[in-house]
Formats: C-alpha cells, structure tokens, sequence
C-alpha cells in the first residue's frame, strides 16, 4: 500500500533572489536550509558559500575533437600534475589501508572491526523476500570480462580502487569506464558480427580530451561517469577533476596551437583557443573543512576545481565529441550524470565529511550542438547522497516538467542510520532567466524502516572467506540510477539501495514511484530481496519498456567470494516480489584482500535498439588474482517483445 506524503517545514530559498547578484562565470549555487527532520545541522560546522547568491557559469572552455579512433595512436602523456593526496585519480574517501593493485605484496593493514548487527522493526522485516521466485532466471544473452585484472586491450592493465564501475550501451556499441580508464566494445547486430571486441582502450580517461588543452587533458581522474542520451543519440562523458587548479590553468592559450582564439560563439577545433565567457576569480583560499579530499601536510588550498564533459557528435562513441570544461568552487566528488529534457543534471557531493550535497545542471541543448553553454548548480546542505531522474526510453516527459532528485534519509556523520522515508525535491531550471531556478523540497515518501546496511558508507562489512578483511557496502545512499521510465501513460521512477535484513546479511531494497497527477512521486511497490541470508548490496535498478523490473548487485558473504547477480520481475506479477531467480553472471574465486573499498557503484542500463535487453557491470576475482576484475551481462525477460 503507498505510504502517504509528508512535507517537511523549512524555509525555501529560490536562486537570484534581491539580494543575489549574477557573475559572469562561475557556479550557479542555490544554498537551502532544511528541516532539523533531515538533520542538518552539521551543514553549520563548515562555511557555505554565501546564501541566497547564484552564479551561472558559462564554460571556460568549448571545442570539438577529432573523431576517438584517431587518438590511439597520437594521445602522448602530459608531464605529471601534482596532486593532493591520493585525488588524481583514486576516489576520495580513501582510508590509509588502501594499497594499489602492484601493492598488494605489502603486509595486510589492520582491518577495522565490523559493525554491530542491527536491530529491525517488524514492518521492515516484513518487506523481506526470503526466498527466490517461482519463474526461471531472466535469460543471459551476453557475457564477457571488462575492464580489470587479465585486461588486454591496447594498453594493457593499470587499474585503480574502488572500481566506479560505469557501463553504457548504445546501437552498436558499449562504453565502459573503471575509475580512470575507458573502453569501447563492439555489440553484436548489424555492424559487428559479435559482442565483446575491444575497439579502443583501455586508454587514460582523459584522452577523450586530447589536445583539449588544461586540466581535462592533463589530469586523469577517477570517477568519470558514461550515459548514453537515448533521446538524442548521444553520448555523454563526464569527467571530475579532484585536485585544485590555479586559475592559470584555466588559461585558453596554454598548451594549445598558436594563435588567436575563435571569435565568441564560433566552435572550435581540437587543438585551437576558443573565446570563454569571462571568468571569476577563485577564492583566494577555501576553508579545508569544506572539502573532502586528501590534503598532506602544507598542501595549498588555493584554486578550483572542475567537471569536464564530453557529448558525442553522433551515435558512434569512436567519432568527435563537444568537449567543454567547467570551473567548480566546490569539490566535485561521486557525479551522478542524468539525462532529462532540458538538461544534463550531474549531483555530486563537497566530501565524505560534510553534509553537503549539490545539483548541477549543464545546458544540454546547447552542448548537443557544440555551443557555449552554462552550468547552474543548487547547494543543498544538510542531506544525502543525491540522485536526479535518469531518462531511459524514447517516451519522455513533457519540456518544462521538473525532475525529480531523490534522497535516502538518516546522516551517517550524525550516527543516524535509519529512516522510514525516501526524500524526493522537483528540480527546475530555468536558462532563460536563473531567477527561476530552483529545487521545491524536500518532500517525504514514508516507505518501510530500512536501516543502512553496515551503518554506511566506507566501513568494513561484508565478510570472504579465507581473510579478516570486509568489504564496504555503501549502505547509506541510493545507488546510481535513479530511472524514469514511462510506459504507455503511466510514468514510473525506481530506486533501489543497501540495507540490512533480518537474518544477519545485507538486502537490496527497491522501491516503484509512480507519478501522479501533480508529478509528484507515490509508493506503487518495494521489497527487500534477501533470500538465504546472504550479503546481496550495491544494487543497480532499471526498467524495460514494458514494466519489467531488474536489479543487478555484488553478492557475497561466507562462504561464498564476492561476484555478481541479477534478479527481475514481471510488470504483471504480484507487488513488492522479484519473482525471477537469480541469474549468476559471475561467480567469485577469490577475495580482496588489499582494500575494503568494492566498486563504489555499478551500473544497470537498457540496450535503445531493442528497450527490452538489460546490460549490467560488476566485479569479482577469479582465483589467483590480485585485484578486481569486471564481468559485463546482458539479460532480457521473455516476455518483452522486442520492438521499439
């Protein structure tokens, strides 16, 4: 039965109020204050930009590159760029204990204790699914190693923790991303006779931006994140940059072709200057609390940081890209990229010790064509890990409808680790006038208790055989995507997370929002699949275009090494049920054993030549290896007919 809607008392502050005042380029930042329901009152322990003030930020940079298949060859190594800590390229958050693959000779640290076993209330164990459904495994039409350990490719293996595992699928091809490398693989159909070939890679992510010029070319970062933009036949490459940047950096003549840059609002090639918008001046020095990353000892704290993105010119991910780079006054860690009418909206988070999170929004339309764009970005202290609507399908909602951003409840920084919500804002941008920009929320969903498996993020969790080491579940937010999916008139968003379960494991908690007739989300369905006991976690969740439910997760817990599953349900089938058994896409031989950290995310995505096929990327270790390797599936329901 749906949960009624609760709306939570705080004051709302819209963006570009009068006292705000526009900038010519820097971050359009909209700081909300929320309801002490949400605990925010660790936002008051750090310095928040200043309230009630927006800035639109228009690209540093823009230009188009030449097509990818050609930079193989030609994509030399920048001279190194020092970094913070360990920011250039592992992802924040990073305990000392973490050791990189060549390292894992050195003797195992110390591994922290478990946490306690939680104690759930009835009406969370009642939502459990303890045992495998009736009807056969969804059936595997593909599989195949990615990225990882045993990788050949073009560039051999040099892999980093956690994974950030990130897959898209378009017609004929997948991308992949694995912190910071890249990989494009062929996908069986009318232009490759198999799936599985490596086409390009694995190369540094950062070649998506060779002869960019700055830091999107000279730094190689973890985090990057690839979608594939159904709606327009695009691709779209998101890359963070974690260490700080002089404002020198940002300099259009340093390390591109001579000569003068292209006059405003005409594009650039690859390699020449192009005309930004004007720039603001960083903050001569950020506070250190308001950041996460890794800081040694008398490391500077002047400077910016930046996104880059890069969106395909076409259907083929091997061709040119638009290529643009964003200044960011905060740090831009964990992007979660989502694709919506009227924008790329891209939540990340200021750090894994601030209760800080952010909404930016890359003006999509102008990037599909190559031209100056901007960024706004809303500020919201004081909550979750954020995920925005992820559009999957060719049915799209009406232009001008706000998407919808959605949040777990509790605050692990606050030893909160439980709620009976999911916390949803309508998130809409305005380009013509940023005075309309603005994020209406929060707006309770009351869904059943769930505790965050393991009390969260980057703790020692889930235990493997033959090691004291535990792995880490991410318990405390709702993993990527958030996706909307709209079949015939009825429009549904799915979520899906960690939690822990009555029989001492980790289940994977799903819920099905449908959208009423105002566009606000209400409880259609949710479960928590936890059959046997076992540590099911870091789930992604998405929906084929006819109804049908699938949720891809790591499974583990003793006696079993850590690997990867998948599970689906029927659109007609009984609610709150995933009533398919699990498929087994990869079978662990091994346990890690030089990191906690697992993953970080995986990812779940529809194939756009059929809208029935789901492909889904995960890790596991085969035996004898000492670092993770990366398994790609692909999965459909028999029951989904296979036309557009």
């Amino acid at each position: 039965m749906a949960g009624a809607n609760q709306r939570l008392t705080f004051p709302r502050v819209e963006c570009c109020g009068s006292a705000s005042r526009l900038v010519g380029s820097g971050i359009a930042a909209l700081v909300l204050s929320i309801s002490p329901n949400l605990q925010s009152q660790a936002a008051r322990e750090r310095v928040s930009p200043p309230l009630n003030r927006v800035l639109v930020h228009t690209a540093i940079k823009h230009d188009i590159s030449a097509p990818l298949s050609m930079e193989i060859a030609t994509v030399e190594k920048p001279a190194q760029v020092e970094c913070e800590g360990l920011a250039c390229g592992t992802s924040p958050g990073a305990f000392a204990d973490e050791l990189e693959p060549d390292q894992t000779s050195s003797p195992e640290p110390f591994v922290p204790p478990p946490p306690p076993p939680s104690t759930l209330p009835a009406s969370a164990i009642a939502v459990e699914q303890t045992s495998q459904g009736p009807r056969s495994a969804a059936l595997m039409v593909e599989s195949f190693d990615g990225l990882g350990s045993g990788f050949g490719g073009f560039n051999g293996v040099d892999f980093r923790n956690p994974s950030d595992n990130s897959l898209a699928v378009g017609p004929d091809h997948i991308v992949q991303i694995v912190n910071s490398r890249i990989a494009i693989y062929s996908k069986k159909g009318a232009k490759y006779p198999a799936t599985g070939t490596v086409l390009y890679g694995a190369m540094p992510t950062r070649s998506v931006w060779a002869g960019f010029g700055g830091v999107c070319e000279a730094r190689n970062n973890g985090d990057a994140v690839v979608r594939y933009d159904q709606l327009a036949e695009r691709w779209l490459i998101v890359m963070p940059i974690f260490s700080r940047i002089d404002p020198s950096e940002f300099s259009e003549r340093e390390g591109l072709a001579g000569g003068e840059p292209v006059p405003p609002g005409q594009l650039a090639k690859s390699g020449e200057p192009s005309s930004p918008g004007p720039a603001a001046a960083p903050p001569a020095s950020l506070p250190p609390s308001s950041s996460r990353e890794p800081r040694p000892p008398g490391a500077k704290n002047n400077g910016v940081w930046a996104m880059c993105y890069a969106v395909s010119t076409g259907s083929d991910p091997l061709g040119a890209y638009y290529r643009y780079a964003f200044e960011r006054t905060l740090f831009p860690d964990y992007p979660r990229p989502a694709v919506w009418m009227d924008g790329y909206y891209v939540p990340t988070s200021t750090g894994d010790e601030v209760i800080q999170k952010h909404i930016c929004i890359a003006q999509r339309a102008k990037m599909l064509l190559g031209q100056p764009a901007r960024e706004q970005c809303i500020i919201i202290d004081g909550v979750n890990f954020l995920n925005s609507s992820d559009i999957d399908g060719q049915k799209a909602p009406l232009l001008g409808t706000p998407n919808i951003t959605m949040a777990a409840g509790g605050t692990q920084l606050k030893n909160i680790f439980e709620d009976d919500g999911i916390y949803y804002w309508k998130v809409h941008v305005d380009w013509q006038n940023p005075a309309n920009t603005k994020a209406d929320g929060p707006v309770k969903i009351k869904v059943a208790p769930y505790h965050y498996l393991c009390n969260g993020q980057l703790s020692s969790c889930v235990p493997q055989p033959n090691t004291e080491r535990r792995l880490d579940a991410q318990g405390d937010k709702i993993m990527q995507r958030l996706v909307y999916r709209k079949v015939g008139r009825r429009e549904s968003i799915i979520a899906a997370h960690s939690v822990a379960t009555r029989g001492g494991g980790g289940g994977v908690r799903w819920y099905e929002f449908r959208l009423d007739k105002n566009g606000d989300p209400k409880l259609y369905q949710q479960g928590t699949y936890a059959p046997g006991g076992h540590y099911r976690w870091m789930p992604s969740i998405a929906m084929d275009k006819d109804g049908n439910i699938a949720v891809g997760y790591s499974f583990g817990g003793l006696p079993d090494f850590p690997g990867q599953r998948f599970v689906a349900r029927r659109a007609d089938d009984p609610k709150g049920s995933l009533t398919l058994r699990e498929s087994v896409l990869a079978k662990g031989e091994a346990s890690q054993t030089n990191t906690l950290r697992w993953e970080d995310y995986a990812t779940t995505a529809l194939d756009p030549s059929d809208d029935c096929t789901f492909w889904y990327v995960g890790d596991y270790l085969l035996s004898g290896d000492t670092a993770y390797r990366s398994r790609i599936g692909a999965f459909r329901l028999p029951n989904c007919k296979r036309t557009r």
